[in-house]
C-alpha cells in the first residue's frame, strides 16, 4: 500500500459566499425610492422642467400629459391632492 503526498484538494484557495445584499445596492434602491416619492408626492414633475401654467389652463393642447400622469400617481399613492 503506497501513500501519495500529491493531495490537490486543498491548495489554500477559499471561496467566500455571502447571503447578504451589498450596501451599495441597498443605498441605490433607497435613493431611487426617495427620488420617486419626491417626484410623485411633492414635485409633480417640476424638477424635470415639466410645469403647468399658473392659471391652471394646462398650456397648449397635448402638453398636459406629464402633469396628469403625476397627478394620477398622487391619487394612486394616496397623497392628499385636492
Amino acid at each position: 500500500m503506497s501513500t501519495s503526498t500529491n493531495d490537490t484538494s486543498n491548495r489554500g484557495q477559499t471561496t467566500k459566499q455571502s447571503d447578504r445584499v451589498p450596501k451599495k445596492a441597498v443605498g441605490i434602491l433607497v435613493a431611487v425610492l426617495v427620488f420617486g416619492v419626491f417626484m410623485v408626492g411633492f414635485d409633480q414633475g417640476e424638477a424635470l422642467g415639466i410645469s403647468v401654467p399658473a392659471d391652471g389652463s394646462g398650456g397648449a393642447p397635448g402638453t398636459n400629459w406629464a402633469h396628469e400622469f403625476y397627478h394620477d400617481m398622487r391619487h394612486a399613492a394616496g397623497f392628499p391632492c385636492h
